[in-house]
């Protein structure tokens, strides 16, 4: 692999080479999101058995582990590394000044993927038990009125937390991030990746989890979260969304404390 990054240095231009990162990053995030919309439609890929794609969408009560935490690995793909973009492209930008390599940006990427596939551990884990306890349907929605206001109030509560907003500031502003932390080397850069993967993380996992509300695998739901999160990392836009949607969650979850109550 090395022999064959050196290679490509030496015969493309870099603008060429950055190309090919992008390229291959979107090509990435687009394999997630179809294999997630044929999860959704239950539709079984060519190369895949029909069981395979089914036991991802059943109740997890019904599907094994190992399927969930596909899904959920397919899920933080599809709708986390669109949230990178404004990171990477910092990135890209550093290694044309012959600061990095195009190398460094895969395991820049590679180590943010890293941290996601663990909370997918986190998240088929959480799924499963809520199937088991009987909070949650077979598309992963909530069925309890508690479970759901208490997702909607810790969500909009944790929107105003000062961890949430330290961690935004940071992956608001990737190029203080860069020069404070900045190393040489393909490892470093796979050590800042994870860095980030951690402080996207601790921004994002609240909002994750309301997942459980409408169904994790419901398309609306994560192509509505994908677009939030992303504006929400945007210094110029995100500072006028976090707080009011914090506002509107706990409205929303009061207002489903109010409905359970009154029905019983």
């Amino acid at each position: 692999m090395e022999y064959l990054t050196q290679n490509l240095a030496r015969v493309l231009p870099d603008w060429n080479r950055a190309a090919l990162a992008w390229i291959g990053f979107y090509a990435v995030v687009l394999l997630a999101w179809v294999a997630v919309f044929l999860m959704a439609r239950q539709n079984p890929s060519a190369d895949m058995p029909a069981d395979f794609w089914a036991s991802l969408c059943i109740a997890a009560g019904q599907a094994s582990y190992g399927a969930l935490v596909a899904m959920w690995a397919l899920m933080a793909l599809a709708m986390m590394l669109p949230t990178f973009v404004p990171a990477l492209r910092c990135f890209i930008d550093i290694s044309q000044t012959g600061a990095t390599t195009t190398a460094g940006a895969f395991a820049l990427v590679g180590g943010y993927v890293v941290v996601w596939l663990g909370a997918a551990l986190a998240g088929a884990g959480a799924q499963f038990a809520l199937s088991k306890a009987g909070l949650i349907g077979l598309n992963g929605a909530s069925l309890s009125g508690w479970l759901t206001a208490a997702l909607l109030f810790g969500a909009g509560a944790y929107q105003f937390s000062n961890v949430k907003e330290a961690c935004l500031a940071k992956c608001r502003m990737p190029l203080s991030f860069f020069m404070e932390r900045w190393a040489p080397g393909t490892l470093h850069a796979a050590k800042m990746g994870v860095e980030l993967g951690v402080l996207c993380l601790v921004c994002c996992w609240a909002l994750m989890a309301l997942g459980f509300i409408g169904g994790t695998m419901n398309l609306l739901w994560m192509g509505a979260a994908t677009l939030f999160m992303t504006l929400e990392k945007l210094p110029d836009i995100g500072r006028w969304l976090t707080r009011p949607v914090g506002y509107a969650l706990i409205t929303a979850g009061a207002f489903v404390t109010a409905q359970t109550l009154i029905t019983g």
